[in-house]
């Protein structure tokens, strides 16, 4: 039905707004399918740039799963990073890193992070909150390999910080040892 819809608009003349709007829920039916293929297609089918632009924040602004929202990031960035304000590029920066941080997590238990995908330094310390100390060592692994060169709002340095400062919390005992004396 999308694709007769396109066809469509091709034939006769369509608002621009009822355009976008049916770009972005076909190319968000595509995305939830996981058909990354399709819809890389559907999106290089679009001519205009500024609509091409707009169905895909938009798409990302509606939160799709995890899969979907990495593919938006790192297209939004391959392709229109100069076209985005310097907020809005951090803000997908940091969901692409937070979102590849979350493919490095166990299937099962990213669930529990998704929340976080758009501040991996907050899913990093949750991470370390909660004692997952294997998982964090392939985050940070992660996070060193894709901040490489790269302004999102926060550094290597930032991440090895917050280790520091988990390491000296693991390492605090909150009562003194009294020594016996005879």
């Amino acid at each position: 039905d999308y694709e007769l819809c396109e066809e469509w608009g091709h034939l006769y003349p369509v608002p621009r707004e009822d355009l976008i709007n049916l770009h972005r829920e076909h190319l968000l039916h595509l995305l939830e399918k996981g058909d990354m293929e399709k819809a890389l297609q559907l999106l290089q089918r679009i001519e205009d740039p500024d609509v091409c632009l707009a169905i895909s924040e938009q798409c990302l602004d509606q939160h799709p799963n995890l899969a979907a929202s990495h593919f938006l990031a790192d297209y939004l960035t391959a392709h229109f990073y100069a076209s985005l304000t310097t907020a809005r590029r951090n803000e997908i920066q940091a969901l692409y890193i937070g979102s590849k941080v979350l493919l490095t997590l166990p299937e099962l238990s990213r669930v529990n992070y998704f929340h976080l995908s758009t501040r991996p330094l907050l899913m990093l310390e949750q991470l370390l909150m909660n004692m997952k100390v294997d998982w964090v060592a392939v985050a940070v692994q992660t996070l060193h390999q894709l901040l490489a060169g790269q302004e999102i709002g926060f550094t290597v340095e930032d991440i090895d910080n917050l280790l520091s400062k988990y390491a000296e919390k693991a390492l605090n005992f909150p009562f003194t040892l009294k020594e016996k004396r005879s």
